[in-house]
């Protein structure tokens, strides 16, 4: 049996606004959370099954994407990117590393420090299932109205920015 639920914890507004729920709808198809995370879900189903189709696992895919955007990167860093606890990135990592899509480095300026860095079998991969990523996401915006589909990513981005343990905003260890 579970205790009551601490809201000293939550974080967040004391109150929600009023026009965050809708009286007397169903919970699951008005709660923001389920939502989000159904459409996430229902989104990428296409494409994971194109990374599978690659030889790539989902976790895989997201660490060559987050290399794409900032070579380089520490573990803990590519961790948070991806949505994964570091625990799990380091197994992730280490599997890739096996593979030749990625190489780890320790940082010159800190020994201790070891960066995660794409290798040309990865980069080779990544720059395959980019474009095949961009089509995808085109197939999924097409899904609304021009006026939604030009909103989507500004809301989502603002809303994420507005949340705490944005990984967007987080930084690496040396400021980057």
């Amino acid at each position: 049996m579970t205790g009551p639920i601490d809201t000293a914890t939550t974080t967040g507004p004391a109150a929600a606004p009023a026009d965050s729920i809708t009286e007397g709808a169903p919970f699951l198809g008005d709660y923001l959370l389920f939502l989000l995370a159904a459409a996430s879900a229902s989104a990428s189903a296409g494409f994971h099954a194109i990374v599978r189709q690659n030889g790539l696992r989902v976790p895989e895919w997201r660490v060559l994407a987050c290399l794409h955007d900032r070579d380089g990167q520490m573990v803990t860093r590519l961790a948070a990117l991806a949505l994964m606890e570091q625990s799990a990135m380091t197994r992730v990592i280490e599997r890739m590393e096996e593979r030749s899509l990625v190489t780890r480095r320790s940082d010159p300026r800190d020994r201790r420090r070891v960066r995660v860095f794409l290798a040309p079998d990865g980069r080779a991969l990544l720059e395959a299932l980019l474009n095949l990523a961009r089509d995808q996401e085109a197939q999924v915006l097409a899904c609304l109205p021009p006026e939604q589909r030009r909103a989507l990513k500004p809301m989502l981005a603002s809303l994420l920015a507005a949340l705490p343990g944005n990984p967007l905003s987080r930084h690496d260890e040396d400021g980057h």
